[in-house]
């Protein structure tokens, strides 16, 4: 732990918070079936991966970087037990939100206005087998629609300990372990036990946790050289030729260019699931650009619009899973009134991108106000409260 006898926290990377507030209301508008803005005005739409990579990317950069400068200061056993308890709170979460998510479908499939809702969206084994289901859910081994990104998350956070002691021990060797299993998830197929027809989870987490791990990674590798990378030139047109590349790739499929290319769009190529190669690379490549054009302050980062987008990427857990009862509701409603599906997609597009700014908004302001209460008796006339670093 020598290397990091030196460690002080660095300021939050505001550019991170707006980066992770943009992600949600992406993924929110993704998940609202049925909406043009959701399908043709995301970045998803115009390549191979989507915002849910970005998503578990930046939680391993930060959660990476956390578990360091936790293990500098207090050591290695500290920050695992540190861990194990944001594990649990989001266990936690994630059960909450499975349970009201799961009685909300199979109210909506039981109440004649939504028939087959409950088997569209892969709840059918609760109600065939109750007991079974909850508890099969509440083990995230069962994983039905728009529950299936937060275990990946719990079982990442769950294995960073064991991680963070490799890189302390081998360095960059470190990465055998999360290419291993990504390997493992692709040639021997492993995978999360299947406990029933319609149980199987839309995200492999063997193969998922790439991104997690590669971000914890370049986290640690922040802190300690003060950059992630270097900027290489080569790899910044490698970068900018794998989302030519992508990008072109879906012009062909959607037909909008002058030739066709004979690539078909196969899940060799966007394969969510698995998690393909391409989306991979894709998806890096997309973060390394972003890292090295837009800088780490800019006064835009101070405006309004940007304000909100930060305030919702500091609270992006929260953010996400109002966001997911957002979506079913904008569903819900393009099912009820198709027709009047043109306008209602920018009225709900943007009602629903409100409330999750205003929520994040909300939830900064519970986190501010009790700091600056703080500083207002440390600071008053004959307290014997006495300033200092703020601990995470």
């Amino acid at each position: 732990m020598t290397e990091f006898a030196l460690l002080t926290r660095p300021p939050r990377d505001t550019r991170v918070d707006i980066v992770r507030g943009w992600l949600q209301l992406t993924i929110f508008a993704s998940h609202a079936a049925g909406s043009w803005i959701g399908f043709w005005l995301i970045h998803g739409a115009w390549g191979l991966s989507d915002s849910s990579e970005q998503f578990v990317f930046l939680s391993g950069l930060m959660l990476g970087s956390v578990f360091v400068l936790k293990s500098a200061r207090q050591g290695w056993a500290a920050a695992s037990l540190d861990m194990l308890l944001r594990s649990w709170r989001l266990y936690r979460t994630n059960a909450i939100v499975f349970v009201l998510f799961g009685a909300l479908v199979v109210l909506a499939g039981g109440s004649g206005l939504f028939p087959g809702e409950t088997e569209r969206l892969g709840w059918g084994f609760v109600l065939q087998h109750p007991i079974q289901g909850m508890l099969a859910g509440l083990t995230t081994f069962y994983q039905p629609n728009y529950m299936d990104i937060l275990p990946v998350f719990m079982w990442c956070m769950l294995v960073l300990p064991v991680f963070a002691a490799l890189e302390a021990r081998i360095g960059d060797w470190a990465l055998a372990m999360p290419l291993g299993l990504y390997a493992a998830a692709h040639v021997f197929g492993l995978a999360p036990p299947v406990l029933g027809t319609g149980t199987h989870g839309g995200f492999n987490p063997f193969a998922w946790q790439i991104l997690f791990f590669v971000g914890a990674w370049l986290g640690r590798r922040t802190l300690i050289h003060g950059r992630a990378l270097p900027r290489w030139r080569w790899l910044t047109w490698a970068a900018i030729a794998v989302l030519a590349i992508a990008l072109l790739l879906r012009l062909n499929w959607f037909g909008f260019l002058p030739f066709h290319l004979p690539i078909p769009d196969s899940d060799a190529i966007i394969g969510k699931d698995l998690l393909v190669l391409p989306r991979v690379l894709h998806a890096f490549a997309l973060a390394y650009l972003i890292a090295i054009a837009i800088p780490r302050e800019a006064r835009w980062m101070h405006v309004m619009f940007a304000r909100w987008l930060a305030a919702a990427g500091r609270f992006s857990l929260q953010v996400f899973c109002l966001g997911l009862f957002l979506s079913w509701g904008t569903t819900a409603a393009f099912r009820l009134w198709p027709a009047a599906v043109w306008w209602l997609d920018p009225l709900l597009m943007a009602l629903g991108c409100a409330i999750l700014l205003g929520f994040g908004l909300w939830l900064d302001r519970g986190r501010t106000v009790p700091a600056a209460r703080a500083v207002t008796v440390a600071s008053s006339p004959g307290s014997s409260v006495h300033s200092g670093p703020a601990r995470s």
